[in-house]
């Protein structure tokens, strides 16, 4: 049995193999390897009897599932309009001036990807991002490179 399969049969014993199952096999899998890939879709469309375009689709609908690879850390920086009035356009050129690429990229060293993504929940503690699964609010210029510079620290430990 592939990983994947472990990965489905457990996520299936808990909801399921109907469709409703869907959204929790395809998060175990991209817990556990931090990417969706063509083979991991097809092996779920295959167990839970459904097509490979209605996996793709609901796979990529999601912002939080990456179908391509990414960095260890992705960062997810709010682009609503409360955050853009907070200042989020010059927390986005902090982030493309430090990390040296705009949103949908990744490092040349595999550390960081760069995204822009819709309402994260925070939008009284605005301009905020989310790294990985860590919020970060009240976002600066300032505190923006201590931040990366943390996770860029703890990515060469």
């Amino acid at each position: 049995m592939s990983p994947i399969q472990e990965i489905i049969q457990k996520v299936s014993a808990s909801h399921g193999t109907e469709r409703i199952a869907l959204l929790p096999i395809l998060q175990a899998i991209y817990k556990n390897n931090h990417v969706l890939t063509e083979e991991d879709m097809i092996e779920v469309a295959r167990e839970l009897d459904i097509s490979a375009a209605h996996v793709y689709g609901t796979a990529t609908f999601y912002s939080f599932l990456e179908t391509q690879k990414s960095g260890k850390y992705i960062i997810r920086l709010c682009k609503t309009i409360t955050c853009m009035m907070h200042g989020k356009n010059i927390i986005l050129q902090e982030l493309e001036r430090l990390l040296k690429i705009k949103p949908g990229q990744t490092t040349p060293d595999g550390i960081f990807t760069l995204t822009e993504t819709n309402c994260l929940g925070q939008c009284h503690k605005g301009p905020a991002m989310l790294v990985n699964d860590t919020p970060h609010t009240d976002l600066t210029p300032e505190n923006i490179r201590e931040i990366i510079d943390k996770y860029r620290r703890e990515a060469l430990q």
